[in-house]
């Protein structure tokens, strides 16, 4: 049987005798690996958020700093010509009479644009006043004029790509009244490149989001050490815990083993006891049945957690390890008046632990024996997708409600406590058989099929976990 197993194993691309002795998985590894991340990028996003919104708060005030002095000048510069517009004869815009402008509180060598339209948005004239030399405004400059919404506020301004030889333009739109009547005669409109300050905010902007990017990696980087240092005495608590229950588990069962054995022995001559005696020793029994079921089921998880199941791997047909199944369960059905239906499909073969898999499916299978009423029916059926097979149990039961659905597999969590009470268990069966799939490849599926009754689905993957 042994070397049936050894040639098994080795047809099957797996380490005979499985894969728990292959390699060591610490305990909780995959647990403590998510708090890690999660603490990590938590760390890492609160950081990242507030870069972003100091970048930005430094960048605009930068740039509101930069540009504000510019602004001042040209609404400075529209305030002037307003002014020649008004005092010069018939009224025409671009007629200094040869007063200079307003000088700029910074070194002014761009030259200055200035345009004026009439309420109709036509132009009436346009010039620049370079410091060096003439020079006329760009057709950009020109263009989709500010009239619009100088004539609605009074003023505005924006910033305009005037091409690659200048770059962008900031430009300033003041309305001009009639001053005996206040009727708006037209628009004055002044601007400027800003190519250098474009190209300064640009690069202050580059160098903020590459100092963010490198912040927020070195902030992962130290936020990953900070969280494994700090979750270290918990990981080991962790592997102390899980220790420690496996021990337990183990030293428990063989005191457990002898005291219901007693308990066998004594109830042989119950006819010596008193009948109330005898009850008592009947309790010790079941209590003690209870106690070793608990007990194994606290050794299995712990083995799981340790990632060493003890797995020993063949062939198994899932078709007759449920016939085997059904075989069992069958008195126990018998007791709810329950009809087991049996349909299995072809194929139903994987590469698994028979031990590990009978006690998966069994778990399944008793859970809805436990959960289906007197006279119900439980319907188990295989099948065959994907690299994967399947063991279905359907069942007529009360079905599981949806404020319990996401919580089903967690430890010792049983449900609704009313059905609780009439059924006995501690709430790790499903935990296990989730486990017992996992290190198969697969996982627990749980859904309810209607008004009544629900669906267990017992996924495993056809060669076994992949290595």
């Amino acid at each position: 049987m042994a070397n049936g197993r050894v040639i098994l194993g080795r047809l099957a691309g797996l380490r005979p005798w499985g894969i728990g002795r292959a390699r060591h998985v610490e305990p909780g590894a995959a647990l403590f690996r998510g708090i890690r991340l999660r603490l990590t990028l938590w760390y890492s996003g609160v950081l990242a958020v507030a870069l972003i919104a100091s970048g930005l708060v430094l960048y605009f005030g930068l740039q509101d700093l930069t540009l504000s002095p510019v602004k001042e000048y040209l609404r400075a510069q529209a305030d002037f010509h307003e002014r020649e517009w008004l005092r010069t004869p018939p009224h025409i815009c671009g007629q200094p009479g040869g007063r200079p402008p307003p000088p700029a509180r910074f070194q002014a060598t761009l030259p200055v644009y200035v345009a004026c339209f009439d309420l109709e948005g036509n132009l009436l004239n346009s010039m620049a006043l370079p410091p060096g030399g003439a020079s006329t405004p760009p057709e950009a400059f020109l263009q989709s004029p500010l009239l619009a919404k100088t004539l609605q506020d009074g003023t505005s301004d924006d910033v305009i790509d005037a091409g690659d030889d200048l770059g962008p333009v900031y430009r300033v739109a003041i309305i001009v009244r009639d001053p005996g009547f206040g009727s708006p005669l037209g628009v004055v409109q002044v601007g400027r490149s800003i190519a250098a300050l474009a190209d300064t905010l640009q690069l202050v902007r580059s160098l903020l989001l590459f100092l963010a990017v490198l912040a927020t990696l070195g902030a992962m980087a130290g936020g990953l050490f900070l969280a494994n240092r700090a979750l270290e005495p918990a990981r080991w608590a962790f592997v102390r815990q899980q220790a420690f229950i496996a021990d337990a588990s183990h030293q428990l069962r063989t005191p457990l083993t002898v005291l219901r054995a007693s308990a066998d022995v004594l109830l042989r001559h119950r006819d010596r006891f008193d009948p109330a005696d005898a009850e008592l020793l009947e309790d010790i029994v079941g209590e003690t049945v209870h106690m070793d079921r608990l007990s194994t089921n606290l050794l299995a998880l712990a083995r799981l957690d340790a990632g060493r199941p003890h797995l020993e791997y063949e062939v198994i047909d899932l078709a007759a390890l449920a016939t085997g199944i059904v075989r069992r369960v069958s008195m126990l059905a018998a007791e709810k008046n329950l009809t087991l239906r049996e349909e299995y499909g072809d194929g139903a073969v994987l590469v698994g632990d028979q031990h590990a898999v009978e006690q998966a499916a069994l778990i399944l299978v008793e859970n809805a024996i436990k959960y289906t009423p007197h006279g119900g029916t439980v319907t188990l059926r295989t099948m065959t997708a994907d690299g994967h097979v399947s063991l279905v149990v359907e069942d007529t039961g009360v079905g599981v409600p949806p404020e319990y659905q996401r919580r089903l597999g967690q430890r010792f969590y049983r449900g609704d406590p009313e059905q609780s009470r009439e059924t006995e268990g501690a709430g790790l069966g499903l935990a296990i058989a989730s486990g017992i799939a996992e290190a198969h490849g697969g996982s627990v599926r749980i859904a309810n099929t209607g008004p009544r009754g629900a669906r267990a689905t017992l996924t495993l993957a056809v060669g076994g976990p992949k290595r």
